[in-house]
């Protein structure tokens, strides 16, 4: 069955915008600094995010409804299945968005409610994509030698998302729950940081002996930062809420939260820089607008979180300006993706966004040099 025009372009890539606008919310929400300005881009990222993500799941939904072979062909595209891991990251962003966020409005009990079912729910499919979407491309996609890409990280870093937000629920549970929840988290934690550095490694290893590629791949460089970022989140979380469910010492988890956070918050400033520099070089030649550009929200918006919960965790001045000036990024970040898209995507851009089924919607990352 052909699908109807309005849903041509409905492919899982547009799940970036609900990531993106969410964490908009949660770092403004949980930076170590507080202002009224922040109150106001909180609330309102949070409410954007909500509309999004109606609005996307009931687009989606009519697209696969009227071309049934959608899914099917999305799954065997090797530069679009990947992003299956965009809709389960969606619906955990915006849970944890909506207990960091929304209590006031709607009450802590439906707030815990609605972060929870979002948690089991995007945890689910999290996980199904994390072994489903690496099953699927070791046994049937054909790549060339040159086609690693950041977008390669994008099916495992959902359980890494899971942990940090299963964190936050440690609080409202207790007993044999609690203590499974917490070794759940720890261990997608691992399952996750290890599938990351596999992938971080083989686009180390592209960009090592091919170059950077197509321009329009190059926002994908940026994804880099979410595993890296989301790791420090997690760990920091589950400093603060995991050592009663687990029953050893809190000061224990503190350290191994610190260690590992600066260690990998180092790693993940390099390679900010880097993306910043590449980015800035392609930029002065031509960077063609795709959805990749909401690479530049939620990656940088985890470390954000990252920086603020070492900030809070060690009461370093440097740790607090650094989270700070990585929120201006994140809002400069969203500020570009969001013009660019309602600039493609308005009746005005209709052409870009009606031009096939099949239009990436964050990079063509195995377009060639």
């Amino acid at each position: 069955m052909t699908a109807r025009p309005a849903f041509a372009a409905i492919t899982p890539n547009w799940f970036a915008i609900v990531m993106g606008t969410s964490i908009l919310a949660t770092g403004a929400a949980t930076l170590p600094v507080s202002h009224p300005i922040l109150e106001v881009v909180a609330w309102t990222a949070w409410a954007l995010a909500g509309v999004a993500l109606v609005a996307i799941v009931a687009a989606t939904a009519g697209h696969y409804a009227t071309d049934r072979g959608a899914v099917r062909r999305y799954l065997d595209d090797p530069s679009m299945a990947h992003f299956y891991g965009a809709p389960a990251m969606a619906l955990l962003a915006f849970g944890a968005a909506t207990l960091t966020v929304a209590p006031p409005l709607l009450g802590e009990r439906l707030a815990v409610g609605l972060h929870a079912a979002l948690w089991m729910l995007g945890t689910a499919l999290g996980l199904a994509t994390a072994v489903g979407i690496p099953v699927i491309a070791f046994t049937s996609h054909r790549v060339e030698a040159d086609a690693a890409s950041g977008a390669w990280l994008m099916p495992v870093v959902p359980p890494m998302v899971s942990a940090a937000t299963g964190a936050m629920l440690l609080p409202y549970v207790d007993g044999e729950i609690a203590r499974t929840l917490a070794l759940a988290c720890y261990g997608m934690f691992g399952l996750s940081a290890l599938g990351a550095l596999m992938a971080i490694a083989s686009l180390w290893n592209r960009l090592a002996h091919h170059g950077i590629g197509a321009a329009s791949a190059v926002p994908t460089l940026w994804i880099v930062l979410g595993p890296l970022g989301q790791s420090v989140t997690a760990v920091g979380l589950l400093a603060d809420h995991a050592a009663p469910a687990l029953g050893i010492d809190a000061h224990a988890l503190l350290v191994f939260s610190l260690l590992y956070g600066v260690l990998v918050m180092g790693f993940a400033m390099m390679w900010l820089a880097i993306s910043l520099t590449v980015t800035a070089r392609t930029v002065r030649t031509r960077l063609p607008f795709t959805l990749a550009w909401w690479a530049f929200t939620f990656p940088v918006g985890t470390c954000v979180t990252g920086a603020s919960a070492l900030a809070r965790h060690t009461g370093a001045s440097a740790l607090t300006w650094l989270a700070v000036v990585l929120y201006g990024l994140l809002a400069v970040g969203w500020a570009v993706a969001a013009t660019g898209t309602l600039g493609a995507y308005l009746p005005r851009g209709r052409r870009a966004a009606t031009a096939g089924t099949d239009v990436p919607v964050v990079a063509e990352v195995t377009a060639r040099r």
